[in-house]
């Protein structure tokens, strides 16, 4: 195969593994009807899964998740609620663009016939706007981390070297069945 035939291979790999996480992501989703069980009565599957809720896409990035147990002062707390907040004001038109171009996408298979040519582009247009939401993400982060003390980054680097640990354990335990 040459060169050019391995690169569009990767690249309708690599975003049909896109395609393929992000329907799982809308599959895994809180109705808007939450808590009302309105939409678990109109047929829809309620998402009730750990660490979820109204912050799509931020998981961890809540004061209770990742920073959970670095003793936050009710300072931190709420500056760290206020950053969360102007971000997902901020990014509400990326998420809706992401959204419409997932809808995009079932309707290219609708009807039993599979549109390649249009999938492939609504997939790099997807592509695009979750590399977007990735860059914003990771300002996110940096900005939260700004608000935490120096001894709370050496407790919250602690905290990932167990995770990592523990992660490497599992894998080795997983090797060797």
């Amino acid at each position: 195969m040459n060169k050019l035939g391995r690169f569009k291979t990767l690249a309708i790999a690599t975003l049909s593994a896109i395609a393929l996480a992000a329907s799982i992501a809308v599959a895994q989703t809180v109705t808007p009807n939450q808590g009302t069980g309105q939409g678990e009565k109109q047929g829809q599957r309620e998402w009730r899964g750990r660490g979820r809720g109204d912050h799509k896409g931020m998981r961890g990035m809540r004061a209770g998740g990742f920073f959970r147990g670095l003793n936050l002062t009710d300072d931190q707390k709420a500056k760290m609620k206020q950053i969360r907040e102007s971000f997902a004001q901020s990014n509400k038109p990326l998420r809706d663009q992401l959204h419409a171009k997932r809808q995009e996408l079932r309707q290219a298979s609708e009807g039993g016939t599979f549109n390649e040519a249009l999938a492939t582009q609504k997939l790099t247009e997807m592509a695009s706007v979750e590399a977007k939401l990735m860059g914003e993400r990771f300002k996110l982060h940096q900005e939260m981390l700004s608000v935490l003390t120096t001894e709370q980054k050496a407790q919250l680097d602690q905290a990932k070297a167990q995770r990592e640990a523990r992660r490497g354990e599992r894998r080795a335990r997983r090797g060797q069945e």
